[in-house]
Formats: C-alpha cells, sequence, structure tokens
C-alpha cells in the first residue's frame, strides 16, 4: 500500500476539534456576509465549551459607538480595533474565574462580499488575537482575503472555510508557521479565494520574518505579488496602490547599482513630462520576479528577502511576485489603479520582449501580449545599453527589431508606447549587478564605488550577497 501522510482534518472537524477543548474559549466578531465563521463552531456541536460571545454590528453607529469611528469599515484600522476591543473585554470579564486554566482569543472579520449589482471590491480583512498558554500575552494574526467566486453564497461560504483555518492553525500550528501559511486554503478549490497579506504578531511568533510569510504566499500561489515599504513594513497592495500613478524597474538587483538608481530617476523625470503627473503623485516601485522558485527552497526565500532589504535602502516600496511577463504584472497593477504606468527598463530587455518565444503560452502569440501589455496605458521607458564588445551606445531609436517585427516596433513607437529615456548618466552604462556580485563575494574593494553609499551600507552591515567571506572586504 501507498505510504500517506496524516489525514487533514474537514473544516467541520477542525472546528469540533477546538469546541471539544475547554482550555479555549472566546469571542467571535463579524461583520458583513453574515456570520460564516461562527456558524462552522455552531454546526459543528458544542459550541458552548468555546463561544463565549458572537456579535455582529452591522450598522455603521453601532459599530463606531463599540468600536470607534474610522475611515474605511473595511480595513485594518477597523479589524484591528475589533480585536482589541473584544480581546480586552473577554480577559477583563473571564480571567479571574478561568485565567488559570484557559487561553483567550477573538477572531474577528470585516468584509464586503458581492453586492446586488456585483460592483464592489469583494475581500476582508481578517484576524485572531489569542493567547498561546494560560495568562500570558497576546498573539495576533491578521490577513486580508480577496474572495473571487462570481455570488455571494460562495464568497460567504470560503470566507468561513479560511475563517476556521486560521482559528484552527493560530492554536495547532503556530510554533510551525510555514505550515500555518499552507494551511490558510485547506478544503477550498483554487481560484476562490487569493491571500495577498499576512501579518504575525506577538511572543509565539518571535523571530518570525514576516516578509518570509508573505513570499510564502506568493510560493504557495495564494497570491501573485508581496510588497514591502522602505522601512521594511508588509504592505497590503490595494492600499498602496489603490488610485496611484506608478513607476515600476523590474529586476534582480543583486544589488541595486547607480545604473539602477540612473535608470529609476530618468524614467521618473520623462513619465513625469509624458503623463502630466506631480512627482509626489508616483509610486516608485522596485519589483523582483520570483518566477520558478522551488517550492519549499527557504534559502531562496532569504535571498529575496536580502535583495528586498537592498531596494528598499534606496527609499522605493518593494514588490516581489511570481509574475514573468509583462503583460501580467501590468494587469494585476491596473487591477488596483486607474493612473498612468509606466515601466522602466534597459534596451536588452526591451529587445527579449519582441521575441516571440516569450509568448508561446498565448494563442494569439505576441500581438495577444502586446495588446495585454498596453491596453492597460502603459508605457515603457526605455534606458540605453553600451555594447561590451565595440563600447557603442544602442539607444531606442537605432534599436533594430528585424524580420516582420519591426513594423509591430514602429508602430508602438509611433504612438508612443515606447520612450526612450534622456539625460541619463553614460558613466554608469559600464556597471553591471553580475559583476558588483562578483566583486562582493571575492572582496573586491571598488564594488562600493558602483553602488549608491545607502546600499553599500546596508550590504556591509547585513553582510550580504557574500560580503565579509573575501578577502578584501
Amino acid at each position: 500500500m501507498p505510504v500517506t501522510g496524516p489525514r487533514k482534518l474537514s473544516t467541520l472537524e477542525k472546528a469540533l476539534d477546538i469546541n471539544l477543548d475547554s482550555g479555549r474559549y472566546g469571542t467571535f466578531a463579524e461583520i458583513g456576509a453574515g456570520q460564516e465563521v461562527v456558524r462552522w463552531f455552531f454546526q459543528a456541536g458544542g459550541a458552548a465549551g468555546t463561544i463565549a460571545k458572537s456579535i455582529s454590528a452591522y450598522d455603521m453607529k453601532v459599530s463606531d459607538a463599540i468600536y470607534g469611528p474610522c475611515e474605511r469599515y473595511v480595513s485594518r484600522q477597523r479589524l484591528e480595533s475589533m480585536l482589541r476591543y473584544e480581546q480586552d473585554l473577554t480577559r477583563e470579564r473571564l480571567t479571574p474565574e478561568r485565567g488559570d486554566s484557559t487561553r483567550f482569543f477573538t477572531f474577528a472579520d470585516t468584509v464586503s462580499a458581492r453586492n446586488f449589482r456585483g460592483t464592489n471590491e469583494c475581500h476582508a480583512w481578517m484576524g485572531i488575537q489569542f493567547q498561546a498558554e494560560p495568562r500570558t500575552q497576546d498573539n495576533r494574526i491578521i490577513v486580508h482575503v480577496r474572495m473571487l467566486d462570481d455570488n455571494n453564497a460562495a464568497q460567504q461560504e470560503a470566507l468561513g472555510i479560511v475563517g476556521v483555518n486560521l482559528v484552527f492553525a493560530a492554536y495547532e500550528l503556530h510554533r510551525r508557521p510555514d505550515a500555518l501559511v499552507a494551511s490558510l486554503t485547506e478544503s477550498l478549490s483554487a481560484g476562490r479565494v487569493e491571500i495577498d497579506m499576512i501579518d504575525l504578531s506577538g511572543p509565539a511568533f518571535d523571530g518570525v520574518d514576516n516578509r518570509i510569510m508573505s513570499l510564502r504566499l506568493v510560493q504557495l500561489g495564494l497570491t501573485g505579488a508581496a510588497m514591502f515599504s522602505a522601512s521594511g513594513q508588509v504592505l497590503q497592495p490595494s492600499e498602496v496602490l489603490r488610485k496611484r500613478a506608478l513607476l515600476v524597474q523590474r529586476g534582480r538587483f543583486r544589488p541595486v547599482t547607480h545604473v539602477n538608481i540612473d535608470l529609476l530617476e530618468s524614467a521618473r523625470r520623462r513619465f513625469q513630462d509624458v503623463e502630466g503627473v506631480n512627482a509626489d503623485a508616483i509610486l516608485p516601485i522596485m519589483e523582483i520576479s520570483m518566477h520558478n522558485l522551488m517550492e519549499d527552497s527557504q534559502m531562496c526565500l532569504e535571498d529575496f528577502v536580502s535583495r528586498a532589504e537592498v531596494a528598499s535602502a534606496t527609499g522605493c516600496t518593494v514588490m516581489v511576485s511570481d509574475f514573468r511577463e509583462y503583460h501580467r504584472l501590468a494587469a494585476y497593477l491596473a487591477r488596483y489603479t486607474r493612473e498612468p504606468i509606466g515601466m522602466a527598463m534597459g534596451l536588452g530587455t526591451l529587445r527579449s520582449l519582441f521575441e516571440e518565444q516569450y509568448y508561446g503560452d498565448l494563442d494569439g502569440g505576441i500581438l495577444e501580449g502586446f495588446g495585454r501589455l498596453f491596453k492597460e496605458q502603459v508605457k515603457l521607458l526605455v534606458y540605453p545599453l553600451k555594447n561590451r564588445n565595440d563600447g557603442k551606445i544602442e539607444e531606442l531609436d537605432s534599436l533594430e527589431i528585424g524580420n516582420s517585427l519591426q513594423h509591430l516596433f514602429s508602430y508602438l513607437r509611433e504612438r508612443q508606447c515606447l520612450l526612450p529615456l534622456e539625460k541619463i548618466s553614460h558613466s554608469y552604462l559600464d556597471i553591471h549587478s553580475p559583476d558588483v556580485l562578483g566583486m562582493i563575494a571575492r572582496g573586491d574593494a571598488a564594488w562600493v564605488t558602483m553602488v549608491p553609499d545607502r546600499v553599500a551600507a546596508k550590504i556591509k552591515e547585513q553582510n550580504l550577497f557574500g560580503y565579509g567571506n573575501g578577502a578584501g572586504n
């Protein structure tokens, strides 16, 4: 007989398991889409052993009276106020009587499920605040969920399953955060939800890097991208990208060099001129693709975090995505904004976009690929290239694609979908990231002249990219 792993519990079995443990007791507070999570615990039986209170403050004035005012009701701010208020109340009321034997918790969610017309954003903020042991400090798990089913009932069902998974994982898997992340969509078929942010905090998660956890979401296919602020904080994409003009530079950033900064700055100037947007209105993003990342490769995830560390040292927002194709990246960004999107790239990257094998998965081939890319009001801002063989500088207007695609190139150029970058620092064109990476590894001190000072400081401070291993470091 084939060897199999332990059987995974169904959603109802998870709820029953929680109910039968008298040491776990708490409150369910749910706003929007019905009380879909607590319903599973009532259905499983034995709910009196788990549920101290169930509440749904649907009316805005009632919600504000309990949890305080907020700008948006389906938001992290509202979720955190719900968790804090209800957990404090539970512990205040019940600790004197059963605090020595009970691990108190509060589960909360605030939800916008599909409305009657189907015109709203379908998403939820969901979290649990819990004690891992009696009379200990609280821990917290917060996730953001996008519901992808096309009807309200299915979205409610999916939300209930994710919620039960979250409550079960908080107690049973908090010592195994990778397994915790992977368990959140158990019992759900692919494509029903997207989880695009997770944040773990509290003493039970000491040593957990939330950026690693967010990259797990991408690696497991639970979302297409993870985002981090310049300070390293995990961001929820829709809150960051909403209604912003976006300027994206895709790269490996191993490490960030003067070329990357010059490319981004010259692209920002050109983007402002062409689109007529203020500099403050543009969100610069350094995007790293983790396409084809092998599963369960912790070292690879840590390498991506190292790159994010260095990229964030420039002050940019950092995105790590699983989008190999530019048109998929453009579609993802356009999901959140109607403002212009600029993609800054080198001439060599643009040339590769005109290679037809790049579009083998599309029925319409390269024409469909470019159609998808530029339908989102995207402009490609192209940085020149210095030929390493003859030293000549190649620019957008001198690029020859060859064969029939030259006509496509000319058309896109005339439509200003492709724009050359001007006023660039030609002295930086001799800098190449792989060369710099090699210099760092072997201890060639000249590498520091090829990267911004703040990037060099970050590499030295955290011994990134092999720094400290070479004889000259």
